[in-house]
């Protein structure tokens, strides 16, 4: 008699998404629409990364490839950035963070490993392990951590997980891990036998203060960045991890066997892109600029119960007041003013009902125009 096979792991919408194709339908209806439903920055590439590009389209047929220099000058931003040394070898390139996270769960895990994660908290980490076999175990985090995994969070587990993610600045909520935190979430993963991710797509978008890398106090942890959010260039699709030295081969080989390389156009773009810091602090400047507008305006239409958006460009809202129906709300939004949100389900589908996400990697003019559209819808 055959064994059954495992039944394929459900894995949840992103409601976002549906909101998206929501926005876009009514914009193709010649409506307007404000798109502060993705994490995404609306401006483009910086400047030398799209002349590198166009240069390279002219003179290099590229193929399957992985840039050394890019290592290199990537491993160089730990020691500018941080004081921290890391061999150019220990950073491989990846498809985007996404892709470095479905690296990282295939080379650290196996099926059937529980893997620990704060609710509310990015969607695709609990998706994405629950479509790879993995148990996610998610923590209610509340305003007293600041939505933030905890180090006694991660002591009080029994049994132990695998492994834990965190993410600091964090999605949803934009919160930080303090330096100290993050050094004590490190020390009770290393005297546990609990691998450590550390989500830091965010580094470079901060307003609170400087943030802090897993790799200042561990050296097993496993960080995952991008050059999606603080560079701009989301559609390239390019990330990277940071593994330990004793594992960057296992890394490599996987990568490898998955998917060959990341692209290569974007390798090249990449390495002009590092060298573009005043034009990509000049959008920081603008998301500063979009975070306080958006403080200062919706505690006044009552929406007042707020994360505190410490770094990346979020703002986690508790609108119980309005709704318990996070996603009817968003899409009654979009439909009536052209505002479009993400929902709080979609990080959060216990208690994120009554949230929701705004992102303000947009335009001034566009954030000033979303929240007259909001006060005006809200007082009808």
């Amino acid at each position: 008699m055959s064994q059954s096979s495992p039944s394929r792991p459900k894995v949840a919408p992103f409601h976002a998404i549906g909101i998206s194709r929501l926005a876009h339908a009514l914009k193709a209806e010649g409506r307007s629409v404000i798109h502060m439903e993705f994490g995404q920055p609306s401006t483009g590439a910086p400047k030398p990364a799209i002349a590198r590009a166009h240069a390279v389209l002219d003179a290099d047929p590229m193929g399957y490839w992985e840039s050394v220099p890019l290592k290199q000058a990537i491993a160089a931003r730990y020691q500018s950035g941080y004081g921290i040394e890391v061999a150019p070898q220990r950073v491989i390139p990846a498809f985007g963070a996404s892709g470095a996270l479905v690296l990282a769960f295939t080379a650290l895990f196996r099926p059937g490993d529980r893997i620990a994660l704060a609710r509310p908290g990015y969607p695709a980490y609990r998706n994405t392990l629950t479509a790879m076999h993995l148990e996610p175990v998610e923590i209610p985090c509340g305003p007293e951590t600041r939505y933030q995994l905890t180090a006694a969070h991660i002591e009080a587990l029994d049994p132990a997980p695998a492994g834990v993610i965190v993410a600091s600045p964090a999605n949803p909520t934009g919160t930080m891990l303090t330096a100290d935190e993050l050094a004590a979430i490190a020390e009770v993963c290393k005297r546990r036998g609990i691998r450590l991710i550390s989500d830091e797509i965010y580094h470079g978008l901060c307003y609170a203060h400087a943030p802090a890398t897993a790799l200042a106090f561990s050296d097993e942890a496993v960080v995952v960045n991008s050059f999606s959010k603080f560079f701009s260039m989301a559609g390239w699709r390019l990330g990277w991890l940071v593994v330990p030295e004793s594992e960057a081969e296992d890394f490599a080989t996987i990568t490898g066997n998955m998917f060959l390389t990341p692209p290569s156009l974007a390798q090249h773009a990449a390495l002009a892109a590092l060298e573009a810091e005043d034009e990509l602090q000049a959008h920081v400047a603008v998301y500063r600029a979009n975070r306080q507008l958006l403080l200062d305006r919706l505690p006044a239409m009552g929406i007042s119960r707020i994360a505190p958006p410490d770094g990346a460009f979020y703002i986690y809202a508790d609108i119980g007041h309005l709704t318990n129906d996070s996603l009817d709300f968003c899409r009654r939004l979009v439909r009536e003013t052209g505002v479009a949100l993400a929902p709080g389900i979609d990080f959060d589908p216990i208690e994120g009902q009554r949230f929701l996400r705004f992102s303000f990697a947009v335009s001034t003019p566009e954030v000033e125009e979303a929240l007259q559209r909001l006060e005006s819808w809200l007082n009808r």
